[in-house]
């Protein structure tokens, strides 16, 4: 059995050869975050607030059940950027796949139905995530066989409905998170380092830091250990981390990604990658915590707000992030 995402970092952080943590940046970077956090720049709010997330009703968990279940691998080896056209807007990366989520089920596509999506072939998904600009997504057939292994699994156990798995785990994210890991094996994302049988659940945790910040952490969306999800470990993340310099390469390491070399899933590499992310995020959660505590104001933060605000940063400051390089990894769980 997988150690938590949580202890996972731990202990890889410590065992890290090619990736480490600069304590000093940790600091800085975690009173730019406590500045923002004051100004109401770092909250759940901010989901709902995106034009292509859904509003919290019912509708919703099969909604982003369905975005998260194929929300991964968004880059492109050529540079070429996969845009979708909606509501008069063009969006790349995740939102695009929000995007044309949403024009399916504007054009008559009961596309988050598992009852259909898990009869699709492949030339329906092709459709629905037709590029407006010719560019077709990486790893369409395993994006296929996720939605049918996920959509038979709701089907026989879950009345067809993603919010039946939530209301099994009596507001709890961590018993949550063990069904979905456990029920849905694509969800499973592990590896195996120095020993240990690690874990990222970069996905699942997703799944339940959508689920939350979609209904504002009220109703089905409330989750009384919630800050125990830590932030969610893909490529983009620690590409911010690098440039506040928080996370820092080996010189080995960084020529590999300025070349562009693929990190396969699970090299010593990619999991040090991903696990000191997770690690790093939690010591800039413990400091804005602190200093929220020292100012005696009433303000919440947790990984998955800090993880939403670096994602966001990157993507406003996309040429300026672009000088640092990411890894790259073709896989199925980010």
């Amino acid at each position: 059995m997988a150690i938590l995402p949580r202890e996972s970092g731990q202990f890889i952080e410590k065992l890290s050869k090619n990736v480490k943590i600069c304590d000093e940046k940790i600091t800085n970077l975690s009173e730019k975050l406590f500045d923002e956090l004051q100004k109401g720049n770092i909250s759940p709010a901010g989901f709902s607030e995106h034009p292509c997330h859904p509003v919290a009703n019912d509708a919703a968990f099969n909604w982003i059940f369905f975005v998260d279940t194929i929300n991964f691998c968004f880059w492109s080896a050529d540079g070429a950027h996969w845009e979708v056209n909606w509501m008069g807007n063009s969006y790349t990366g995740y939102f695009a796949l929000c995007a044309a989520v949403n024009r399916a089920m504007e054009e008559g596509v009961n596309v988050t139905d598992p009852r259909v999506y898990s009869q699709w072939q492949l030339a329906d998904l092709e459709y629905v995530l037709r590029g407006d600009n010719g560019v077709q997504l990486l790893l369409l057939p395993e994006r296929l066989d996720c939605l049918r292994q996920v959509g038979k699994r709701l089907l026989e156990k879950y009345q067809g409905n993603f919010a039946n798995c939530v209301k099994e785990n009596q507001h709890s994210a961590q018993k949550l998170l063990k069904l979905i890991v456990s029920e849905f094996p694509c969800y499973c994302d592990e590896a195996d380092y120095n020993g240990e049988r690690v874990s990222f659940y970069k996905r699942a945790q997703i799944l339940i830091g959508d689920v939350w910040s979609c209904f504002e952490g009220k109703g089905l969306g409330a989750f009384e250990d919630i800050d125990t999800i830590t932030m969610f470990a893909d490529y983009r993340v620690p590409q911010v981390l690098v440039h506040f310099g928080v996370l820092q390469y080996s010189k080995e390491l960084y020529k590999k990604l300025e070349m562009g070399e693929l990190l396969p899933n699970g090299s010593p590499d990619e999991v040090e990658i991903r696990g000191c992310s997770i690690e790093a995020v939690e010591r800039l959660r413990n400091r804005v915590q602190q200093l929220t505590h020292g100012s005696g104001k009433s303000l919440s933060c947790n990984s998955i707000l800090i993880d939403h605000f670096l994602w966001t940063y990157r993507r406003q400051c996309r040429e300026e992030l672009d000088a640092v390089p990411f890894h790259k990894t073709i896989c199925i769980f980010y």
